[in-house]
């Protein structure tokens, strides 16, 4: 099945609603790392979609912002937010 240029992948969809709820929390890279056990190095990987993350380490993600991890990987759920 072909991707068309609007669908993002579910790790492309992931990075972009951790990061968004990360910014909605009012949390830094490092702030968010550091309550997920996790580095803020990792997360910026994360973040930027370059990073293949585990299922355990989506769990310590979305414990750490408080948000249930299917929030984070529902391509629906964030739409529309401001990127910035």
């Amino acid at each position: 099945m072909a991707k068309g240029p609007a669908t993002l992948s579910a790790r492309e969809v992931f990075a972009r609603n951790l990061r968004r709820a990360r910014r909605l929390k009012e949390l830094s890279q490092e702030e968010l790392g550091f309550h997920a056990g996790l580095s803020r190095v990792y997360i910026s990987s994360v973040e930027g979609g370059g990073r293949n993350i585990s299922i355990d380490n989506m769990g310590l993600l979305a414990t750490a912002l408080n948000v249930p991890l299917r929030d984070l990987v529902d391509p629906e759920k964030f739409r529309g937010l401001d990127e910035t």
